[in-house]
């Protein structure tokens, strides 16, 4: 299961090659390219580092690269702080076991159960393990769902109520949440849990591919959204994600009236 520097350290590595230019590097324009990007000789030149040890690199067939030659392509590849994390991660992922699905403590659960603003807690995968009874009147019942289908992606990507309820922001919205589980995806990646989601989401959301080959990462955070409500109309909802103490997997997200 474990690739010290495998498939998705390559595939995050390619991405982010090819949204550069020579003129975003300051490097001169040698010849006429057919592909997009920076060619891959040109990003081991600026990074320092053999054209062979890189292409393998891409091709997730070298071993651990350095801490060294990690910041050294986030240097080459004008990564922001996000990107330098996600890639620095990638290279570093100790073994990892095939993943369960998380379980929520009794504690935990009756603290979200106790909240009068919609409230939910999410693992890894983004599965929805707990949730509330103001979760379930503003976004959807998650208990009429078959357990397999309590996700935020699921819910999100596929469910026609979650495109409603979003309205104009929607894209918006699922782009973002597809980033965060990028994120996870790659860190847990051949793992049938995730590559299955990753393939659902990918037959059942026609926007999901685009968004998906783009490989943005994103963390889990804050931040405000804009839902009309069948019944309560136009809503505006800050939120706010906390990690548990008890399961750094699990997530708290709380909403509360912007």
């Amino acid at each position: 299961m474990h690739e010290p520097a495998g498939r998705g350290l390559g595939d995050f590595l390619r991405s982010r090659r090819e949204r550069l230019t020579p003129e975003t590097v300051d490097l001169p324009e040698r010849r006429r390219r057919r592909t997009p990007g920076l060619r891959r000789e040109e990003v081991a030149e600026l990074a320092g580092i053999g054209i062979d040890w890189y292409v393998r690199l891409e091709q997730g067939r070298a071993g651990s690269p350095s801490a060294t030659t990690i910041d050294a392509l986030a240097e080459a590849l004008r990564l922001d702080a996000t990107d330098r994390d996600h890639l620095r991660t990638l290279a570093r992922r100790p073994p990892r076991e095939t993943f369960v699905r998380e379980t929520v403590p009794d504690g935990t659960r009756r603290l979200v159960e106790s909240l009068g603003t919609p409230a939910y807690v999410t693992g890894r995968r983004w599965d929805v393990l707990a949730w509330n009874t103001a979760a379930a009147e503003l976004l959807t019942d998650f208990g009429r769902l078959d357990p397999g289908d309590r996700n935020i992606l699921v819910y999100l990507l596929l469910m026609p109520e979650a495109r409603r309820l979003f309205g104009d922001g929607w894209a918006a919205q699922a782009a973002h949440t597809t980033a965060q589980f990028r994120a996870a995806h790659d860190l847990w990646a051949p793992d049938p849990a995730f590559t299955g989601l990753a393939d659902r989401l990918r037959r059942g959301c026609p926007e999901f591919a685009a968004w998906w080959e783009r490989h943005d990462v994103l963390p889990a955070g804050a931040g405000r959204k804009t839902l009309h409500h069948p019944s309560e109309g136009t809503l505006v909802f800050e939120y706010a994600t906390f990690q548990a103490n008890e399961d750094p997997a699990l997530r708290l997200t709380v909403y509360s009236p912007a």
